[in-house]
């Protein structure tokens, strides 16, 4: 692993808790050579966990579809199922898999995953304003991006 991504893998390779284990939460990259038992683009932080069961008692299912730009910036928007439409240009990244409620699917366009398909994405929440029509924006709390290269087991599991 370069320092760069020892860097930003740094403040997700905390020591799992009680809490990460109940998520399933997989943030930091797996041991150098090893694949996680079933690699995933997409993962969720505790925090973004426990929120998103809030949201899904308010909204119903819910789905995050990845902004790529524009108005809003790069963030991850989140929507109750039916609200959002994907079609042919978006890329199914994975789900989240958060305990009492439904997976959650988590999609980007096409032309953006080109450009990200290298990295791992955890979805989580801090303090702050959300973006546009994303359930959390009333809530004070924003849904953001943290990212990791992929490793190279990950990336020949991915490989088409």
């Amino acid at each position: 692993m370069t320092p760069e991504q020892t860097a930003a893998a740094a403040p997700a390779a905390s020591a799992a808790s009680a809490e990460e284990a109940r998520v399933g939460v997989v943030t930091p990259a797996p041991a150098s050579g090893a694949v996680a038992a079933t690699p995933s683009r997409v993962d969720v932080s505790p925090e973004a966990a426990t929120f998103l069961v809030s949201l899904t008692a308010q909204h119903g299912p819910l789905m995050f579809h990845q902004s790529g730009g524009c108005c809003d910036g790069s963030s991850p928007m989140c929507y109750p199922v039916g609200f959002f439409r994907v079609g042919a240009v978006d890329v199914h990244l994975g789900d989240l898999h958060v305990d009492g409620i439904d997976p959650i699917e988590v999609y980007m366009s096409r032309s953006q995953f080109e450009y990200w398909k290298y990295t791992h994405l955890t979805i989580d929440v801090v303090p702050g304003r959300g973006a546009g029509f994303s359930v959390e924006s009333p809530e004070g709390k924003r849904f953001l991006i943290r990212s990791r290269m992929l490793t190279e087991a990950e990336l020949d599991y991915f490989k088409d």
